[in-house]
């Protein structure tokens, strides 16, 4: 199993084989988590991310797929951009944002990154409330099983968020036991 770790912080900021963005569909940058890896990153990952929409996505990213660019002058070796659903109070898209980390777990993998650092995707501006994010997220990653992946580290960005997650992950290995 993957060690889980939970840190306050910014993402940008982390020293991780992989930092995974909470990408808009668009890949070219935006908002929030998105737009912090973009600016630190410099341009070298928005040149990968339109050479990316340039061969395979051309409609764009689809929610809970990932896919991976340089991480330019960020203190990681590369970025995993996943695009998170908008939350919906009519309709359950819980298995797509469960899909944004299993998917940017297996492409970690094929990457041969070791650890990689997740944000908390779709709880910004696309409103997914926190407390059910942080079970989707902890649940998921827990449960995956990787070939590399030796640490998932959830980079909160501010206290509610760290401590929602962290009172999620000690009822998930409470329930474990």
């Amino acid at each position: 199993m993957t060690n889980l770790t939970l840190t306050m912080g910014d993402i940008t900021e982390q020293k991780a084989d992989a930092v995974v963005n909470a990408a808009n569909s668009s890949l070219l940058g935006g908002g929030g988590v998105d737009g912090a890896i973009h600016r630190r990153g410099g341009p070298g990952i928005l040149e990968e991310c339109k050479a990316l929409r340039a061969a395979d996505y051309a409609a764009g990213l689809p929610a809970g797929q990932a896919v991976a660019t340089t991480a330019g002058r960020l203190p990681a070796r590369w970025v995993i951009h996943t695009v998170g659903p908008v939350w919906s109070d009519t309709e359950d898209r819980s298995s797509t944002l469960a899909s944004c980390y299993s998917e940017s777990l297996r492409v970690a993998d094929e990457l041969g990154a070791r650890t990689v650092a997740f944000p908390a995707i779709s709880t910004g501006v696309y409103r997914w409330p926190l407390a059910d994010a942080a079970r989707i997220a902890l649940s998921t990653v827990r449960a995956a099983r990787t070939e590399n992946v030796t640490e998932a580290r959830f980079v909160l960005f501010g206290q509610e968020a760290h401590d929602v997650f962290a009172e999620t992950l000690r009822a998930l290995e409470q329930g474990a036991d």
